[in-house]
């Protein structure tokens, strides 16, 4: 699976952005798909995660401001992102793995795009 990741931009605090994360190789509905994210200097970090029936999981800083979303017919999934705050500041990475559950750990996700940055002005 090779995945792509696009849609980052810069924002002022209170902005929006939708991601997109689009796959090529295989049919992205058998996988579970996430999205990650890295500030400078810091680790990764789970964002959300979709199965491919429905499931959702977003992480404590993003629950009721980010939106997971996947269009298996097109092979894509999205993460919409509201209310944007400075601390969102950084590269945005689309992930999928064939573990049935949604998982937050990034290590347990075999493929990645290649990340998109999202800067958020205060």
């Amino acid at each position: 699976v090779q995945l792509q990741a696009f849609g980052g931009g810069s924002v002022q605090a209170g902005g929006s952005l939708k991601l997109s994360c689009s796959a090529s190789g295989r049919i992205l509905s058998g996988y579970v798909m996430g999205w990650f994210r890295q500030a400078p200097g810091k680790q990764r970090e789970f964002v959300a995660g979709i199965t491919s029936s429905g499931s959702i999981k977003y992480a404590d800083s993003v629950e009721g401001r980010f939106t997971i979303s996947r269009d298996n017919a097109k092979n894509t999934a999205y993460l919409q992102t509201n209310n944007l705050k400075p601390e969102d500041t950084a590269v945005y990475y689309c992930a999928a793995t064939r573990i049935n559950r949604v998982v937050v750990s990034n290590r347990l996700y075999e493929f990645w795009g290649q990340g998109t940055l999202v800067t958020v002005s205060s």
